[in-house]
């Protein structure tokens, strides 16, 4: 499996949704990338219902190793990005991976609710 990159994300769009312009879908694609990141450089949240969400976390300054050498090095605090996924977007995945592994039967109907029977009423009792 290999990771979808920008620009087929934006073929990928651009073929589903043919009234579009190729380069107006490349400028949605871009100004909803822009508009996350923005958001994030202020510190602020982005949250996407049903996807996920993404923040900022800050790290704390601690004391790494050079691999080479061996010698520890001051690593300076930093803030960096996060993403936590939506319980949408979870249960989409592991849906699928325990399809794949053949751990499920195949798709069944939703059981329907129990049916609730309303309480007598007086025009019941004669």
């Amino acid at each position: 499996m290999t990771p979808m990159t920008k620009s087929e994300l934006i073929a990928r769009l651009a073929a589903r949704n043919p009234h579009l312009y190729q380069r107006d879908v490349e400028r949605i694609v871009a100004t909803v990338f822009d508009e996350i990141s923005k958001a994030l450089a202020h510190g602020d949240r982005v949250e996407l219902r049903g996807f996920g969400a993404f923040s900022v976390k800050k790290r704390d300054p601690r004391t790494g190793r050079n691999p080479r050498t061996g010698e520890q090095v001051a690593v300076a605090s930093k803030r960096v990005p996060y993403f936590k996924t939506g319980k949408d977007l979870r249960d989409r995945l592991n849906k699928e991976a325990v399809k794949a592994a053949g751990l499920a039967p195949p798709d069944q109907p939703a059981e329907q609710p129990a049916a609730v029977t309303p309480p007598p009423t007086d025009d019941d009792k004669k």
